[in-house]
């Protein structure tokens, strides 16, 4: 058998040519198919066809054509030599070429599995779709992610550059968690009570472009999608009640009006249908008409039948099968889980009791600056007083949501013209705030933000929560506001988005410890930029210090060490001024979701570490802005290797002035 006609599709490597010798031909190393095609060992009858393009099991995009006449002897003998005279021996070029091949490709699969963020990614090619969560796609799906495991395998790492390493160990640590967890089963619950699909696609209309027919025809298509991918969840979630992997019911009191709201009596009442309430100029009266109508029957017939099935659904099925406990490891297998979850959003090996020891110890530390606060303001009580005090007296409380918008947008303001003098790079995307949207607003925590879309047509934005504004003190708006927009997560994420020569799975992606460990950084980091000057101001800021601190109390709490809901509660109350709303909320974020809070206070704590080591090792030679610059311009990072970053920048700095 003859083989000829390489595909121009693709430039030929040697680490393409192995796999597909090994795949697809049954060699088990280029030297084997040397050996087997000179002739000097039998060989097996290769499993390629009349053409091979792609591999679907080694993931080679390899094109050889296969003629039935027997190569002879020479002409093997030839080819073996021409390929090795071509070069096809380990280099480090090589190497990089096989690993940013492997990135775009695993980028394509991104973008075809998840068309929402191609959208915001300025990819138009699924503009009419939604996201396929089927079992059947989730499986599909974990067979690739491991083939493109296996090629990064077959990647020769030591020949790569240091950044590359880098590359190739945070690749290899994204697809391993993908991996374990669909075999751990996290598919079962689809459910994490935060930003849940039913929430994400009413959110579509501020999500999606909508300047011209072909934009709204889009849309609609997506809206009567939305039965298709609602019933995806349901199916997964009917999976789920079959073996036990159930939500806790104490957390559904305010999840299902979330789903409630969305089932309305009239198409004009739905979130979904305010796109047609006001169309473009440039979309002619005619169309305007068409596409009004199509868009009430799909809101109608497809998107309100949907929420109300999910809503029928919760209520005569899936509540009346959730577990009383509220903890993750009361399932089968579910304390695996929880200790895969871990390693995922602390990037450490830590395991839930050292967390929780090092929790209660932040804690009382913390604590012991809250009390220094309580007589600097010379109140004369308890703890527990002064933060009923603080809980009660309306001088802390707006009025009116405009109040409380204009406070935190005060704030920012003079936060942004105080950056430069810690900073010495800063993203050029700017944000903007908005309230959180009513529908969301009674179950969803104080504050969030969203990122810049990905093609630079929105900015980023903080969201305010501005319902029941007796549970959003002014006190603590400082430190939320700086969290979520700058020096936050806005200054890090919009910054990550416009760095150049990073791979697009680290541009978009993000790592919890780093993002959410910078942000709760940047909340003690406005302390030194002069700001809480209100003492009462500077005990939110510790408040919500305390906040992350308990979370690594609590999350083991509940899902490693057996607590109530509401021993979560009271522990929670107990030690800090939030308000018991925003506590209860809190809670049931970290029994919706577990691990995910670890990652704030791990991450600071690291970030403040390594500051504190290179300020030690470099006395009057550190500089703030060089260090902010380390942290930041990699993008978000496992804390290993920021802490290499770091490492290697004092190395660089000691050698560069000796």
């Amino acid at each position: 058998m003859a083989f000829s006609t390489v595909s121009s599709e693709i430039p030929l490597s040697l680490s393409s040519l192995t796999r597909f010798l090994r795949c697809c031909l049954n060699f088990s190393s280029f030297k084997d198919a040397v050996l087997r095609l000179s002739g000097n060992i039998p060989r097996p009858a290769p499993k390629l066809k009349n053409e091979v393009k792609y591999c679907c099991q080694c993931g080679s995009f390899v094109t050889f054509v296969a003629q039935t006449t027997k190569m002879t002897m020479r002409k093997t003998l030839l080819l073996a030599l021409l390929l090795i005279a071509a070069g096809f021996m380990p280099s480090g070029d090589d190497a990089r070429s096989e690993l940013y091949s492997l990135f775009d490709d695993h980028w394509e699969h991104n973008l075809t599995r998840n068309p929402m963020f191609a959208t915001s990614y300025g990819d138009t090619r699924f503009n009419d779709q939604l996201a396929d969560e089927s079992l059947e796609a989730l499986t599909n799906d974990h067979k690739v992610l491991s083939g493109f495991l296996e090629r990064l395998k077959s990647i020769d790492r030591s020949a790569l550059s240091d950044q590359d390493m880098i590359n190739y160990d945070m690749f290899e640590m994204t697809l391993r968690i993908s991996i374990e967890a669909f075999e751990l089963g996290a598919w079962r619950l689809p459910i994490n009570g935060w930003w849940d699909w039913h929430a994400s696609f009413a959110e579509m209309p501020n999500r999606v472009p909508l300047n011209t027919v072909g934009d709204y025809e889009n849309y609609i298509a997506r809206l009567r999608d939305f039965r298709r991918h609602n019933n995806d969840h349901i199916d997964r979630m009917r999976f789920g009640i079959e073996s036990g992997w159930v939500r806790p019911a104490v957390v559904f009191g305010p999840y299902v009006p979330s789903v409630e709201a969305h089932v309305v009596n009239d198409h004009t009442e739905s979130l979904l249908y305010a796109p047609f309430l006001e169309f473009p100029p440039s979309i002619s009266e005619a169309d305007q008409q068409r596409l009004e109508q199509e868009g009430a029957d799909a809101v109608m017939n497809i998107v309100v039948p949907a929420y109300r099935k999910l809503r029928d659904f919760l209520g005569d099925e899936y509540i009346p099968a959730a577990p009383a406990e509220p903890g993750i490891s009361g399932l089968d297998g579910g304390m695996e889980y929880y200790v895969h979850l871990v390693r995922r959003y602390t990037t450490t090996d830590m395991s839930p009791d050292q967390i929780h020891q090092r929790g209660l110890s932040e804690v009382a530390r913390i604590r012991d600056e809250m009390l220094g606060i309580i007589d600097e303001v010379g109140f004369d009580g308890t703890f527990d007083e002064f933060v009923h005090f603080l809980r009660t007296d309306p001088r802390f409380y707006a009025e009116t949501p405009e109040e409380l918008m204009k406070t935190t947008a005060l704030a920012l303001k003079k936060m942004d013209g105080t950056l430069p003098r810690f900073f010495k790079t800063l993203p050029r995307m700017p944000y903007g705030i908005r309230p959180v949207p009513d529908y969301l607003a009674p179950r969803t925590t104080t504050a969030y933000y969203n990122s810049p879309a990905a093609d630079g047509t929105r900015a980023g934005f903080y969201y305010v929560n501005t319902y029941d504004l007796k549970s959003r003190p002014l006190y603590e708006v400082e430190a939320l506001s700086f969290h979520e927009a700058v020096p936050g997560h806005h200054l890090q994420l919009a910054l990550q988005q416009e760095l150049e020569g990073l791979p697009k799975f680290r541009l978009f992606g993000g790592v919890t410890a780093f993002v959410e460990g910078w942000a709760l950084y940047s909340e003690r980091l406005a302390l030194e930029m002069g700001f809480y000057e209100d003492p009462y101001s500077n005990f939110g800021r510790l408040s919500y210090e305390m906040w992350r601190a308990l979370r690594l109390v609590v999350d083991t709490g509940i899902h490693a060490k057996g607590w109530s809901r509401q021993e979560a509660i009271d522990f929670m109350a107990a030690n800090s001024a939030l308000t018991i709303h925003n506590i209860t909320t809190e809670v049931d974020r970290y029994i919706f979701w577990p691990g995910q809070a670890l990652a704030y206070k791990t991450g600071e704590l690291k970030i403040r570490e390594l500051r504190e080591h290179a300020e030690e090792m470099l006395g009057d030679r550190f500089d703030l802005r060089e260090f902010h610059d380390v942290v930041l311009l990699s993008g978000s990072v496992p804390l290993s290797v920021l802490e290499n970053n770091v490492e290697k920048y004092i190395a660089e700095t000691r050698s560069r002035d000796e």
